[in-house]
């Protein structure tokens, strides 16, 4: 079974979404290469795994060493973290770590930068 079969397993998204569903952004394919490639691309990535709350189901966050960051939807984080074990990253309950500096400059530089 290849890598990208396995994490979409574990994202758990069908390939048709059940009727009244919203629409997702993308496919649980798109979803899965891009976190790869993100991984692939960046140098010393990390993932921090959101909880729910009350607007977002629980995601995955992943920050290179740059702290350029993306973040994308899971089921649930126990999924997150098999995710990211499953990328090859080391991974972080952001309940307990907090988010890393790093992104935060990162992002204040986006916002200067526009």
């Amino acid at each position: 079974m290849s890598l990208r079969t396995s994490l979409g397993r574990l994202l758990g998204r069908s390939s048709s979404p059940a009727p009244g569903a919203p629409p997702t952004s993308g496919s649980r394919a798109e979803t899965v290469t891009y976190l790869q490639d993100f991984v692939r691309t960046r140098v010393g990535v990390e993932a921090y795994v959101e909880p729910p709350n009350v607007q977002t189901p629980s995601t995955v966050l992943l920050v290179a060493t740059t702290g350029e960051w993306t973040r994308r939807r899971v089921p649930d984080e126990r999924t997150g973290f098999e995710v990211a074990r499953s990328l090859g990253v080391p991974v972080y309950n952001v309940r307990f770590t907090g988010y890393p500096q790093r992104m935060r400059d990162w992002t204040s530089a986006q916002r200067r930068r526009d």
